[in-house]
């Protein structure tokens, strides 16, 4: 087999890992609108789709796994070849985190739908559009290795970290103000807290493709615009909670 024959397909092999981890954060970014739809429509059915979709993402990347660690073991990459495979092998594992949190959003879903509708969902689908775009944009700077636009992408979090810390005191004070919500405003809490954290994950993405394209991770810390631990609400006096 003649040497230009080997660098081929080894190439080939590094591409299908692009193409792995394109089909795995297509699907994501897929889930993660379903997901909002779903919730916004007190749509059953198309949360249960989403739950059930979860299972490609995890499928996928059993494959890119096992696949990655052929590679490994049989090419013994070095520099640059070496980065590609543990950048696809991290950035696998981000995804399917990703999926999780779309997942765990229809299943809170469903339960919503078995209350009144209650609580702000404008600025939790302003958040979610965020995410999703955060999610397409450093997808599309791994593929392209565009480490400016992944430092973009890791930029932007903050924005969502701000939006997440709104919310956060919008359905605290909304459930102090009728206590008879408090059961639909946790599940709420916990979707947004899932958007936040799918922002998060979009950033770890950012940062491994930094280092796939520079070699190093990122010299300045991530800005945190999340205070969401730190919030504290005002009582509200009992007298005037609505009855």
């Amino acid at each position: 087999m003649s040497t230009e024959h080997i660098v081929k397909s080894f190439d080939d092999e590094l591409r299908r890992l692009d193409n792995i981890i394109a089909e795995m954060g297509g699907i994501a970014e897929v889930q993660i609108a379903d997901s909002i739809d779903a919730l916004v429509k007190r749509d059953v059915d198309l949360a249960e789709r989403v739950i059930e979709k979860d299972k490609q993402i995890d499928a996928l990347e059993h494959e890119l796994d096992e696949f990655a660690t052929t590679i490994l073991a049989l090419r013994q990459p070095m520099a640059d070849d070496l980065r590609v495979v543990i950048a696809a092998l991290k950035t696998a594992a981000v995804l399917e985190r990703i999926g999780d949190y779309a997942k765990n959003i229809a299943k809170r879903t469903i339960a919503l739908s078995q209350a009144p509708p209650a609580g702000p969902t404008k600025t939790i689908v302003r958040m979610a559009r965020l995410v999703q775009s955060m999610v397409k944009n450093v997808l599309d700077a791994y593929v392209n290795r565009d480490a400016e636009m992944a430092m973009d992408v890791r930029d932007s979090d903050e924005e969502v970290d701000a939006l997440h810390t709104s919310l956060f005191r919008e359905l605290l004070t909304y459930m102090m103000e009728d206590p008879r919500v408090i059961g639909a405003g946790t599940h709420l809490l916990f979707v947004a807290k899932n958007i936040e954290r799918i922002g998060d994950h979009a950033t770890n993405i950012a940062k491994n493709v930094h280092i796939l394209v520079l070699g190093a991770p990122p010299s300045e810390s991530r800005r945190k615009g999340d205070a969401s631990s730190y919030t504290m609400i005002e009582n509200v006096d009992i007298g005037e909670v609505k009855k």
